[in-house]
């Protein structure tokens, strides 16, 4: 259940409704709670305020009424200019990318900021009254013997709203052009990955990574699509409860169906209640998502690399962006332990829950060699591609996995003299010599 609630948490988050319906509504508690301040007399002092000039009704109802319908008009616009801007980039980019678009704060928020106003205003506004008005009103039996109301603070709060609707409107203009240019783009994505890698893999590197199949007693799934959140703490307790060992057969972002196992249950047969336990700790939705899953981050700059060098677009110089952000992920991820451990064993064998680990090379796969057949077709993207991997070689002290890069590089330099011909092949083989004299 948990497991369901953190992947909905995620879904809200990279959607345009809920701050929203969020500030609609605390708008509407605003308004309420100025409006009954102004009813109490408790705003009577700013009519001691020489330079703050009383609204009049009619003054009063014109103004709100201009805020009110600048205000939706404007966020109509607002939410036109964002669709248009995240269907261009998704289309230029990649759709991978529109999550990011979606988890855009700046666009979530300006549009929210104006919706809120808007609801404000028409709220203050249903109870400006004229005295003819309440005359009227009093007649018909409603509300007796109040006269004309004018809400001042309510129409001050209003005014300074209308302010910050301004400013936000600014930011907005300002903001939309710059996240959709690649460079930006693609430092969201590469900083972000770093930090994942960080925040997954916090423990130094100290030695390789074993590649072991699970076995055991399967726990199947029964539902039908990519897996965007597990509850490893979850497991671990199922697991520590029941004095098991528990082997994850599934890695967060993997597509199951069903009748597939999502872990395996070592030793002795698992109790009978404890398939639906596990099956709660695995949130399973239509998409990837970046929330856990290292790989739909790396896909994204392997996927605008690819879409950068591809024939129609011909622009090497995003790929190399591409290029160097996967070279600093690919150096974090080299520096680390790639192995994660649950619970307080401190022996790795001695885990209860064991996940479905990848070794650095996986990853250099994933990454550098995603995107090696189109780097091996353009020479900048290709000497750039060299550069990146022997930096990144230099911060690592593992010499397995400086092999790695090594074999990786040799691997880009036979898939370019596939590739390229004449001068073209010629001045990639040159950085590559000097590159290995070096490594030599």
């Amino acid at each position: 259940m948990l497991t369901r609630l953190r992947a909905a948490a995620h879904s809200i988050n990279a959607s345009y409704w809920f701050f929203p319906a969020l500030f609609a509504i605390l708008a509407l508690l605003l308004a309420s709670l100025t409006i009954q301040l102004d009813r109490s007399g408790w705003a009577d002092w700013l009519g001691e305020i020489v330079w703050l000039h009383p609204a009049r009704p009619d003054g009063a109802s014109n103004m709100l009424t201009v805020i009110a319908g600048s205000m939706i008009g404007v966020a109509s616009t607002v939410f036109s200019i964002t669709i248009a801007a995240v269907a261009y980039a998704s289309g230029t980019y990649g759709p991978r990318l529109l999550t990011n678009f979606m988890e855009d704060r700046g666009n979530q928020l300006s549009l929210a900021t104006f919706i809120g106003t808007f609801v404000y205003s028409l709220t203050v506004l249903r109870t400006v009254r004229t005295s003819e008005e309440q005359n009227l009103l009093s007649t018909a039996g409603g509300i007796g013997d109040m006269s004309g109301f004018v809400p001042q603070l309510s129409l001050l709060v209003a005014y300074g709203l209308m302010a910050l609707s301004i400013a936000v409107l600014v930011y907005f203009l300002n903001h939309i052009p710059a996240s959709i240019r690649i460079n930006t783009v693609l430092q969201e994505i590469g900083e972000r990955l770093i930090h994942d890698i960080g925040t997954i893999f916090p423990d130094p590197a100290d030695g390789g990574v074993e590649m072991k199949a699970p076995q055991g007693t399967p726990v199947n799934s029964q539902d039908t699509g990519y897996i965007q959140v597990i509850d490893f703490e979850g497991l671990d307790a199922l697991a520590r409860g029941h004095d098991a060992v528990m082997k994850l057969a599934v890695r967060t972002g993997d597509f199951i169906h069903r009748d597939l196992p999502l872990v395996y249950w070592a030793g002795d047969k698992p109790p009978k209640d404890i398939d639906g336990e596990v099956r709660d700790c695995f949130a399973l939705g239509g998409m990837r998502t970046p929330n856990q899953d290292l790989h739909f981050l790396i896909d994204e700059l392997v996927e605008i690399g690819l879409r950068a060098l591809s024939p129609g677009i011909n622009d090497p110089f995003t790929a190399v962006t591409s290029v160097h952000w996967l070279g600093a992920a690919t150096a974090q991820l080299g520096q680390r332990k790639l192995v994660r451990s649950f619970g307080e064993a401190r022996n790795p064998n001695e885990d209860c829950l064991v996940l479905l680990n990848d070794d650095f090379a996986h990853y250099i796969q994933r990454g550098f060699g995603g995107l090696r057949s189109a780097m091996a077709a353009s020479p900048i993207a290709a000497i750039v591609g060299f550069d990146a991997m022997a930096k990144a070689a230099t911060t690592l002290e593992d010499a397995s996995r400086r092999a790695d890069l090594a074999n990786e590089v040799d691997q880009l330099m036979r898939q370019a003299r596939e590739c390229l011909t004449g001068p073209d092949l010629e001045q990639v083989e040159a950085s590559y010599q000097e590159l290995k004299a070096k490594r030599n």
